[in-house]
């Protein structure tokens, strides 16, 4: 202050200010149902991924999947609370934006709403993600319910469920049978009443996963479902085709990273047995 005695407004701070950006939480999350446009899901376990991801997704899901991902798996199972928590913290961090979202591992919730409130409230601090996502419907509503009453966001799961793979007899579509889609819309309906904010339906016949979007409140997160639901998650790593092998169905690669990085290496390759590489660009040479 100066000479009258009154504060000065500095113009100059906010020229080159960026706004904030704004975290989303679950109930931008929930809300989302009622927009016309669906949003984007992706995986991430890695902070590379994570830093993509975040650019272009509302939710960002470290799944158990990493197991197979990551790890050569040959499903979800082995995959441990210690692993989960570990990628979950790496991810969250780079999270800007989106909702962080960490997947409940096979057998951390199942056997009572008390083991699954220690396990997901121990996910919460460690990796500071906004929510867990665990399996089933209604045999798994109640302990949504609890967990929900004390502070834990939680996305549900129905449809295949990975975890169930060896229940139902491999990664089998789902809802093909008048029994199987009346126990689908009452896990749909039962999810919804337990308190989720959204829910993943997963290899589900297009009509069912249509019908389920549109009889409940909450946000359905397609992955072999329908484009009629509100929102859409794949791997990402199968998305930037970083993934060999065969393809569920779903899957729509919009890369082909893993010929990209197989060429890569082997011009690198090339180069060092040809004495290319490293070159005098990449060297330190002391000058005169």
């Amino acid at each position: 202050m100066r000479g009258n005695g009154k504060a000065t407004k500095n113009t100059n701070m906010s020229i080159h200010t960026q706004p904030p950006i704004k975290k989303l939480t679950v109930q931008d999350i929930r809300a989302a149902k009622n927009r016309p446009e669906p949003f984007l899901a992706l995986t991430a376990y890695t902070a590379p991924i994570a830093q993509i991801a975040d650019k272009h997704a509302d939710l960002v899901l470290v799944g158990d999947s990493l197991g197979m991902v990551l790890y050569g798996m040959p499903n979800t199972l082995g995959v441990t609370l210690e692993m989960m928590m570990t990628h979950g913290r790496c991810v969250a961090q780079f999270c800007q934006r989106a909702l962080c979202v960490v997947d409940m591992p096979f057998g951390t919730y199942q056997a009572s709403p008390a083991q699954a409130f220690e396990n997901s409230a121990r996910i919460m601090k460690k990796t500071g993600a906004g929510a867990i996502k665990l399996e089933g419907g209604t045999e798994m509503a109640g302990t949504i319910h609890f967990l929900v009453e004390r502070g834990i966001p939680v996305l549900g799961h129905i449809g295949l469920r990975p975890q169930q793979v060896h229940v139902m007899g491999g990664y089998k579509v789902q809802g093909k049978t008048e029994d199987q889609i009346e126990h689908l819309l009452q896990d749909a309906k039962a999810v919804e009443e337990a308190g989720a904010f959204a829910v993943v339906v997963e290899g589900t016949l297009e009509h069912v996963s249509r019908e389920i979007t549109n009889s409940i409140r909450i946000p359905t997160i397609g992955i072999g479902a329908s484009p009629a639901c509100d929102a859409q998650i794949l791997v990402t790593e199968d998305v930037l085709g970083l993934t060999p092998g065969a393809k569920a169905k779903f899957v729509k690669p919009y890369a082909n990273l893993y010929h990209d990085a197989e060429q890569a290496l082997q011009n690198l390759e090339a180069d060092v047995k040809a004495r290319r590489f490293p070159g005098p660009e990449n060297l330190y040479i002391q000058t005169k």
